[in-house]
Protein backbone atom coordinates (compact mmCIF):
# COMPACT_ATOMS: atom_id res chain seq x y z
CA UNK A 1 0.00 0.00 0.00
CA UNK A 2 2.78 2.49 0.61
CA UNK A 3 4.20 1.87 -2.34
CA UNK A 4 1.35 2.64 -4.36
CA UNK A 5 1.31 5.96 -2.19
CA UNK A 6 4.42 6.98 -2.75
CA UNK A 7 4.24 6.43 -6.76
CA UNK A 8 1.06 8.80 -6.36
CA UNK A 9 2.62 11.54 -4.76
CA UNK A 10 5.76 11.18 -7.41
CA UNK A 11 2.85 11.58 -10.18
CA UNK A 12 1.45 14.27 -8.22
CA UNK A 13 3.25 17.42 -8.07
CA UNK A 14 0.55 19.51 -7.98
CA UNK A 15 -3.45 19.60 -7.93
CA UNK A 16 -3.23 19.25 -11.66
CA UNK A 17 -0.92 15.97 -11.95
CA UNK A 18 -3.04 14.73 -8.80
CA UNK A 19 -6.33 14.93 -10.51
CA UNK A 20 -4.99 14.06 -13.88
CA UNK A 21 -3.90 10.65 -11.94
CA UNK A 22 -7.30 10.34 -10.16
CA UNK A 23 -8.81 10.47 -13.78
CA UNK A 24 -6.84 7.63 -15.26
CA UNK A 25 -7.66 5.54 -12.43
CA UNK A 26 -11.28 5.70 -12.43
CA UNK A 27 -10.99 5.37 -16.32
CA UNK A 28 -8.76 2.28 -16.00
CA UNK A 29 -11.49 0.68 -14.15
CA UNK A 30 -14.30 2.03 -16.23
CA UNK A 31 -16.15 4.72 -15.30
CA UNK A 32 -17.15 7.60 -17.38
CA UNK A 33 -15.88 10.93 -17.36
CA UNK A 34 -18.55 13.90 -17.56
CA UNK A 35 -18.36 17.15 -18.40
CA UNK A 36 -20.03 19.78 -16.44
CA UNK A 37 -20.77 22.42 -19.53
CA UNK A 38 -22.63 19.34 -21.03
CA UNK A 39 -26.01 17.46 -20.62
CA UNK A 40 -24.93 14.09 -18.40
CA UNK A 41 -26.86 10.67 -19.22
CA UNK A 42 -26.05 8.42 -16.16
CA UNK A 43 -27.43 4.74 -15.57
CA UNK A 44 -27.97 2.80 -12.30
CA UNK A 45 -24.95 0.27 -11.59
CA UNK A 46 -22.16 2.38 -13.67
CA UNK A 47 -19.80 4.81 -12.22
CA UNK A 48 -18.63 8.52 -13.02
CA UNK A 49 -16.20 11.37 -12.29
CA UNK A 50 -16.23 15.04 -13.21
CA UNK A 51 -13.41 17.61 -12.94
CA UNK A 52 -13.25 21.73 -12.42
CA UNK A 53 -10.96 23.52 -13.23
CA UNK A 54 -8.47 20.43 -14.08
CA UNK A 55 -7.49 20.77 -10.46
CA UNK A 56 -10.68 19.33 -8.74
CA UNK A 57 -12.57 15.82 -8.87
CA UNK A 58 -15.49 14.14 -7.80
CA UNK A 59 -16.33 10.21 -8.81
CA UNK A 60 -19.85 8.72 -7.71
CA UNK A 61 -21.10 4.90 -8.41
CA UNK A 62 -24.99 5.26 -8.99
CA UNK A 63 -26.62 2.21 -6.88
CA UNK A 64 -29.39 -0.10 -8.35
CA UNK A 65 -32.39 0.80 -7.46
CA UNK A 66 -33.29 2.86 -3.93
CA UNK A 67 -30.39 4.66 -2.04
CA UNK A 68 -30.51 6.00 1.57
CA UNK A 69 -28.25 8.91 0.50
CA UNK A 70 -25.12 10.06 0.04
CA UNK A 71 -21.84 8.74 1.72
CA UNK A 72 -19.15 11.82 1.01
CA UNK A 73 -15.31 11.50 1.19
CA UNK A 74 -13.72 14.92 0.58
CA UNK A 75 -9.72 15.02 0.64
CA UNK A 76 -7.54 17.78 -0.85
CA UNK A 77 -4.70 17.47 -3.49
CA UNK A 78 -2.90 20.75 -3.41
CA UNK A 79 0.32 21.10 -0.72
CA UNK A 80 2.35 24.39 0.35
CA UNK A 81 4.63 25.73 -2.44
CA UNK A 82 5.60 28.30 -4.72
CA UNK A 83 4.15 29.84 -7.36
CA UNK A 84 5.19 31.32 -10.36
CA UNK A 85 4.84 34.70 -11.15
CA UNK A 86 3.78 35.76 -14.90
CA UNK A 87 6.98 37.07 -15.30
CA UNK A 88 9.10 34.22 -14.29
CA UNK A 89 12.03 35.09 -14.48
CA UNK A 90 14.77 37.78 -12.03
CA UNK A 91 17.81 38.80 -14.20
CA UNK A 92 20.39 39.75 -12.21
CA UNK A 93 24.19 40.90 -12.45
CA UNK A 94 25.34 37.45 -12.45
CA UNK A 95 22.28 34.74 -11.74
CA UNK A 96 19.04 34.22 -12.84
CA UNK A 97 16.14 33.53 -10.22
CA UNK A 98 12.59 32.33 -10.35
CA UNK A 99 10.06 35.05 -9.44
CA UNK A 100 7.82 33.71 -7.43
CA UNK A 101 5.12 34.15 -4.45
CA UNK A 102 4.25 31.55 -1.61
CA UNK A 103 1.46 29.18 -1.85
CA UNK A 104 0.13 28.30 1.38
CA UNK A 105 1.61 27.97 5.05
CA UNK A 106 4.72 26.28 4.75
CA UNK A 107 7.57 25.84 7.01
CA UNK A 108 9.85 28.06 4.93
CA UNK A 109 13.45 26.85 6.14
CA UNK A 110 12.69 22.99 4.69
CA UNK A 111 12.47 24.92 1.07
CA UNK A 112 16.18 25.86 1.76
CA UNK A 113 19.48 24.08 -0.12
CA UNK A 114 16.88 21.44 -1.64
CA UNK A 115 17.22 20.57 -4.83
CA UNK A 116 13.60 21.49 -6.58
CA UNK A 117 11.44 21.18 -10.18
CA UNK A 118 8.49 22.47 -11.50
CA UNK A 119 5.25 21.51 -12.82
CA UNK A 120 1.84 22.37 -13.61
CA UNK A 121 -0.18 23.61 -16.28
CA UNK A 122 0.52 25.58 -19.45
CA UNK A 123 -2.35 27.65 -21.77
CA UNK A 124 -1.21 27.90 -25.16
CA UNK A 125 -3.09 28.60 -28.44
CA UNK A 126 -4.22 26.63 -30.97
CA UNK A 127 -5.93 26.97 -34.07
CA UNK A 128 -8.83 25.74 -32.44
CA UNK A 129 -8.66 28.22 -29.23
CA UNK A 130 -7.20 27.69 -25.42
CA UNK A 131 -5.87 24.33 -24.41
CA UNK A 132 -4.53 23.43 -21.31
CA UNK A 133 -0.81 21.09 -21.13
CA UNK A 134 0.63 19.61 -18.37
CA UNK A 135 3.89 20.13 -17.85
CA UNK A 136 6.42 18.48 -15.38
CA UNK A 137 9.87 19.32 -15.80
CA UNK A 138 10.45 15.93 -13.09
CA UNK A 139 14.57 16.86 -12.62
CA UNK A 140 15.58 19.64 -10.26
CA UNK A 141 15.91 22.66 -12.12
CA UNK A 142 16.24 24.99 -8.76
CA UNK A 143 17.95 25.57 -5.49
CA UNK A 144 17.14 28.25 -2.54
CA UNK A 145 20.49 28.73 -0.98
CA UNK A 146 21.21 29.74 2.12
CA UNK A 147 23.18 31.92 3.63
CA UNK A 148 26.17 30.97 5.36
CA UNK A 149 26.69 31.30 9.11
CA UNK A 150 29.97 33.48 8.15
CA UNK A 151 27.78 36.13 6.52
CA UNK A 152 24.27 35.82 8.76
CA UNK A 153 25.21 34.87 12.68
CA UNK A 154 21.73 34.79 13.33
CA UNK A 155 21.28 31.86 11.32
CA UNK A 156 20.17 29.25 13.70
CA UNK A 157 18.59 31.93 15.80
CA UNK A 158 14.95 32.30 15.20
CA UNK A 159 15.74 33.36 11.38
CA UNK A 160 13.15 35.05 9.60
CA UNK A 161 12.88 34.45 6.03
CA UNK A 162 11.14 37.40 3.70
CA UNK A 163 9.60 35.73 1.08
CA UNK A 164 10.84 38.91 -1.66
CA UNK A 165 14.70 38.18 -0.28
CA UNK A 166 15.46 34.87 1.02
CA UNK A 167 13.67 32.58 -0.79
CA UNK A 168 13.16 33.39 -5.01
CA UNK A 169 14.87 30.17 -6.30
CA UNK A 170 18.07 30.10 -8.63
CA UNK A 171 17.60 28.73 -11.55
CA UNK A 172 20.70 30.03 -13.85
CA UNK A 173 23.56 31.84 -14.40
CA UNK A 174 22.80 35.26 -16.25
CA UNK A 175 24.74 33.71 -19.90
CA UNK A 176 22.09 30.65 -19.66
CA UNK A 177 19.22 33.09 -18.95
CA UNK A 178 15.76 33.20 -21.22
CA UNK A 179 15.55 29.69 -21.47
CA UNK A 180 12.86 28.69 -18.70
CA UNK A 181 9.75 29.69 -21.21
CA UNK A 182 11.57 27.76 -23.82
CA UNK A 183 12.19 25.13 -22.09
CA UNK A 184 8.73 24.27 -20.48
CA UNK A 185 6.99 24.97 -23.84
CA UNK A 186 9.16 22.30 -25.23
CA UNK A 187 8.06 20.14 -22.82
CA UNK A 188 4.31 20.46 -24.05
CA UNK A 189 5.65 19.99 -27.52
CA UNK A 190 4.88 24.26 -28.39
CA UNK A 191 6.63 27.37 -28.86
CA UNK A 192 7.72 29.53 -26.70
CA UNK A 193 4.82 32.29 -28.54
CA UNK A 194 2.31 29.61 -28.72
CA UNK A 195 2.00 30.04 -24.09
CA UNK A 196 -0.48 32.52 -23.22
CA UNK A 197 -0.14 31.82 -19.97
CA UNK A 198 0.55 29.39 -17.21
CA UNK A 199 -0.02 27.86 -13.43
CA UNK A 200 3.22 26.57 -12.19
CA UNK A 201 4.52 25.47 -9.26
CA UNK A 202 7.93 25.23 -7.56
CA UNK A 203 7.99 21.29 -5.60
CA UNK A 204 10.05 19.39 -3.91
CA UNK A 205 11.09 16.14 -6.74
CA UNK A 206 12.45 14.01 -3.78
CA UNK A 207 10.78 10.18 -3.85
CA UNK A 208 9.24 9.14 -0.59
CA UNK A 209 10.44 6.07 1.10
CA UNK A 210 9.46 3.73 3.65
CA UNK A 211 12.03 2.93 6.29
CA UNK A 212 11.51 1.27 9.74
CA UNK A 213 8.02 2.03 10.75
CA UNK A 214 7.81 5.15 8.62
CA UNK A 215 7.14 6.44 5.62
CA UNK A 216 8.68 9.73 4.80
CA UNK A 217 7.54 11.70 1.10
CA UNK A 218 6.65 15.42 0.04
CA UNK A 219 2.90 16.25 -0.19
CA UNK A 220 1.91 13.85 2.90
CA UNK A 221 -0.80 16.57 3.71
CA UNK A 222 -2.75 15.76 1.93
CA UNK A 223 -2.15 12.88 -0.85
CA UNK A 224 -2.35 10.46 1.90
CA UNK A 225 -5.82 10.95 2.17
CA UNK A 226 -6.54 11.89 -1.51
CA UNK A 227 -4.47 8.37 -2.44
CA UNK A 228 -6.54 6.62 0.13
CA UNK A 229 -10.07 8.31 -0.96
CA UNK A 230 -9.16 7.17 -4.32
CA UNK A 231 -8.19 3.62 -3.61
CA UNK A 232 -11.03 3.06 -0.94
CA UNK A 233 -13.63 3.88 -3.58
CA UNK A 234 -12.24 2.09 -6.25
CA UNK A 235 -11.95 -1.22 -4.41
CA UNK A 236 -14.91 -0.89 -1.78
CA UNK A 237 -18.28 -3.27 -2.84
CA UNK A 238 -22.00 -1.63 -3.22
CA UNK A 239 -23.84 -0.58 0.22
CA UNK A 240 -27.16 1.21 0.96
CA UNK A 241 -25.94 4.73 0.56
CA UNK A 242 -24.29 6.58 -3.01
CA UNK A 243 -20.82 6.58 -2.12
CA UNK A 244 -19.20 10.04 -3.22
CA UNK A 245 -14.95 10.70 -3.84
CA UNK A 246 -14.49 14.59 -3.89
CA UNK A 247 -10.93 15.24 -4.45
CA UNK A 248 -10.73 19.55 -4.20
CA UNK A 249 -7.90 22.00 -5.39
CA UNK A 250 -7.16 24.69 -2.84
CA UNK A 251 -7.69 23.93 0.61
CA UNK A 252 -4.38 25.37 1.96
CA UNK A 253 -4.83 29.36 0.74
CA UNK A 254 -8.89 28.81 2.33
CA UNK A 255 -10.75 26.56 -0.57
CA UNK A 256 -12.70 30.07 -1.36
CA UNK A 257 -12.53 29.05 -4.93
CA UNK A 258 -14.17 28.23 -7.87
CA UNK A 259 -12.70 24.38 -7.57
CA UNK A 260 -12.44 24.84 -3.56
CA UNK A 261 -14.36 22.72 -0.78
CA UNK A 262 -16.62 25.93 -0.60
CA UNK A 263 -17.52 26.22 -3.82
CA UNK A 264 -20.78 24.72 -5.61
CA UNK A 265 -19.08 21.82 -7.31
CA UNK A 266 -20.18 19.43 -4.66
CA UNK A 267 -23.77 20.41 -4.82
CA UNK A 268 -23.65 20.90 -8.02
CA UNK A 269 -23.16 17.26 -8.91
CA UNK A 270 -25.40 16.08 -6.24
CA UNK A 271 -28.12 18.16 -7.95
CA UNK A 272 -27.23 17.11 -11.35
CA UNK A 273 -27.10 13.36 -10.37
CA UNK A 274 -30.12 13.45 -8.64
CA UNK A 275 -31.83 15.29 -11.64
CA UNK A 276 -30.72 12.49 -14.41
CA UNK A 277 -31.97 10.05 -12.08
CA UNK A 278 -35.71 11.78 -12.32
CA UNK A 279 -35.23 12.97 -8.01
CA UNK A 280 -37.43 15.44 -6.90
CA UNK A 281 -35.82 18.55 -4.98
CA UNK A 282 -37.82 17.02 -1.98
CA UNK A 283 -36.42 13.47 -2.77
CA UNK A 284 -32.80 15.65 -2.94
CA UNK A 285 -33.13 16.84 0.59
CA UNK A 286 -34.18 13.67 2.33
CA UNK A 287 -31.03 12.16 0.88
CA UNK A 288 -29.01 14.79 1.69
CA UNK A 289 -30.58 14.05 5.49
CA UNK A 290 -29.68 11.04 5.61
CA UNK A 291 -25.57 11.45 4.53
CA UNK A 292 -22.75 11.71 6.15
CA UNK A 293 -19.50 13.72 4.61
CA UNK A 294 -15.73 12.32 6.10
CA UNK A 295 -13.53 15.48 5.91
CA UNK A 296 -9.67 13.78 5.85
CA UNK A 297 -6.89 15.51 6.44
CA UNK A 298 -4.06 14.94 7.74
CA UNK A 299 -3.74 15.52 11.35
CA UNK A 300 -0.46 16.30 14.12
CA UNK A 301 1.31 13.17 15.79
CA UNK A 302 2.73 13.57 19.00
CA UNK A 303 6.24 14.85 18.60
CA UNK A 304 8.72 13.09 19.76
CA UNK A 305 11.24 15.90 20.79
CA UNK A 306 8.27 18.17 21.86
CA UNK A 307 5.44 15.58 23.87
CA UNK A 308 4.50 19.15 25.53
CA UNK A 309 2.82 20.29 23.08
CA UNK A 310 -0.10 17.29 22.18
CA UNK A 311 -3.23 17.75 24.69
CA UNK A 312 -2.27 15.27 27.17
CA UNK A 313 -5.74 13.63 27.15
CA UNK A 314 -5.09 12.89 23.24
CA UNK A 315 -2.16 12.12 22.22
CA UNK A 316 -2.31 10.53 18.93
CA UNK A 317 0.88 8.60 17.45
CA UNK A 318 1.71 7.86 14.17
CA UNK A 319 0.41 4.16 13.37
CA UNK A 320 -1.86 4.16 15.92
CA UNK A 321 -5.04 4.34 13.95
CA UNK A 322 -7.12 7.18 12.30
CA UNK A 323 -7.34 10.02 13.79
CA UNK A 324 -10.89 11.76 14.73
CA UNK A 325 -10.46 15.71 15.28
CA UNK A 326 -12.29 17.53 17.37
CA UNK A 327 -12.22 21.75 17.61
CA UNK A 328 -14.79 23.61 20.08
CA UNK A 329 -14.60 26.18 17.72
CA UNK A 330 -15.52 24.09 14.85
CA UNK A 331 -12.58 24.61 12.87
CA UNK A 332 -13.49 20.57 12.65
CA UNK A 333 -17.01 19.89 12.83
CA UNK A 334 -16.49 16.24 14.39
CA UNK A 335 -19.32 15.96 17.05
CA UNK A 336 -20.98 13.19 19.08
CA UNK A 337 -23.53 12.07 16.30
CA UNK A 338 -20.85 11.98 13.52
CA UNK A 339 -17.90 10.93 15.72
CA UNK A 340 -20.09 7.75 17.11
CA UNK A 341 -20.85 6.71 13.39
CA UNK A 342 -17.49 7.01 12.47
CA UNK A 343 -16.08 4.61 14.88
CA UNK A 344 -19.24 2.26 14.99
CA UNK A 345 -17.70 1.43 11.47
CA UNK A 346 -14.25 1.40 12.21
CA UNK A 347 -14.82 -0.90 14.96
CA UNK A 348 -16.72 -3.29 12.72
CA UNK A 349 -13.79 -2.89 10.24
CA UNK A 350 -11.20 -3.41 12.51
CA UNK A 351 -9.51 -0.20 12.00
CA UNK A 352 -8.45 1.77 15.23
CA UNK A 353 -9.33 5.36 15.72
CA UNK A 354 -7.85 7.72 18.12
CA UNK A 355 -8.70 11.11 19.08
CA UNK A 356 -7.33 14.23 18.60
CA UNK A 357 -8.06 18.12 19.81
CA UNK A 358 -5.64 20.62 19.90
CA UNK A 359 -4.17 22.10 23.63
CA UNK A 360 -6.57 24.54 24.90
CA UNK A 361 -3.58 27.03 24.32
CA UNK A 362 -2.84 26.11 21.20
CA UNK A 363 -4.66 27.30 17.61
CA UNK A 364 -5.26 24.71 14.88
CA UNK A 365 -5.51 24.85 11.60
CA UNK A 366 -8.91 24.25 9.53
CA UNK A 367 -10.05 21.91 6.90
CA UNK A 368 -12.46 21.02 4.27
CA UNK A 369 -15.59 19.84 6.29
CA UNK A 370 -16.74 22.68 7.96
CA UNK A 371 -16.35 24.40 4.48
CA UNK A 372 -17.87 22.08 2.21
CA UNK A 373 -20.60 22.15 4.74
CA UNK A 374 -21.82 26.00 3.74
CA UNK A 375 -23.37 24.51 0.72
CA UNK A 376 -24.19 20.79 1.53
CA UNK A 377 -25.01 20.55 5.30
CA UNK A 378 -24.84 16.83 6.25
CA UNK A 379 -23.56 15.06 9.22
CA UNK A 380 -19.49 15.20 8.98
CA UNK A 381 -16.63 14.41 10.81
CA UNK A 382 -13.11 15.33 10.24
CA UNK A 383 -10.45 12.33 9.89
CA UNK A 384 -6.47 11.93 9.19
CA UNK A 385 -3.38 10.23 9.50
CA UNK A 386 -1.06 11.46 12.07
CA UNK A 387 1.67 12.45 11.10
CA UNK A 388 4.96 14.59 11.85
CA UNK A 389 6.41 17.85 10.09
CA UNK A 390 3.03 18.85 8.51
CA UNK A 391 4.07 21.59 5.77
CA UNK A 392 7.22 20.40 5.51
CA UNK A 393 9.41 20.38 1.74
CA UNK A 394 9.63 16.34 3.71
CA UNK A 395 6.80 15.24 5.55
CA UNK A 396 6.75 11.94 7.77
CA UNK A 397 4.00 9.63 8.70
CA UNK A 398 3.39 5.70 10.11
CA UNK A 399 3.91 3.08 7.47
CA UNK A 400 0.79 1.61 8.97
CA UNK A 401 -1.73 4.42 8.79
CA UNK A 402 -2.21 4.31 5.35
CA UNK A 403 -4.16 0.95 5.19
CA UNK A 404 -5.56 1.61 7.94
CA UNK A 405 -7.39 4.84 6.17
CA UNK A 406 -8.20 3.08 2.93
CA UNK A 407 -9.98 0.02 5.02
CA UNK A 408 -11.84 2.49 6.98
CA UNK A 409 -12.85 5.08 4.04
CA UNK A 410 -14.13 1.39 2.13
CA UNK A 411 -15.90 0.32 4.90
CA UNK A 412 -17.94 3.58 4.84
CA UNK A 413 -18.16 3.89 0.92
CA UNK A 414 -19.86 0.41 2.43
CA UNK A 415 -22.54 1.80 4.56
CA UNK A 416 -25.41 3.73 4.18
CA UNK A 417 -27.38 5.99 7.14
CA UNK A 418 -30.50 6.71 7.91
CA UNK A 419 -31.84 9.67 10.24
CA UNK A 420 -34.70 7.85 12.41
CA UNK A 421 -35.42 11.11 14.51
CA UNK A 422 -33.08 14.23 14.77
CA UNK A 423 -29.84 12.74 15.97
CA UNK A 424 -30.70 9.47 15.73
CA UNK A 425 -29.42 7.45 12.89
CA UNK A 426 -29.62 3.67 11.49
CA UNK A 427 -26.31 2.57 9.86
CA UNK A 428 -26.61 -0.26 8.01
Amino acid sequence: MNKELISFIKKSPTAFQAVAECSRMLTEAGYTELTESESWNITPGKGYFVTRNGSSVIAFRIPVGHFTGFMVTAAHCDSPSFKLKENAEIEGKYFVQLSTEIYGGMIRSTWLDRPLSVAGRLLVKTENGIETRLVDFKEPIAIIPNVAPHWNRNVNDNMQYNAAVDLPPLYSMKESGGTFKERAAALAGVSAEDIVTFDLFVYNPQEGVEWGDFVSAPRLDDLQCAFSSIKAFLTSGTGKGMPICCIFDNEEVGSRTKQGAASTFLQDTLLRIMGCLGKTEEQYRIAVANSMLVSADNAHSTHPNHPELADKNHTVVANGGVVIKYNASQSYTSDAVSSAMFQTICKEAGVPCQLYTNRADIRGGGTLGNISNTQVSMNSVDIGCAQFAMHSAYETCGAKDTEYMVRAMAAFFQKGITMTKDGNYTIE
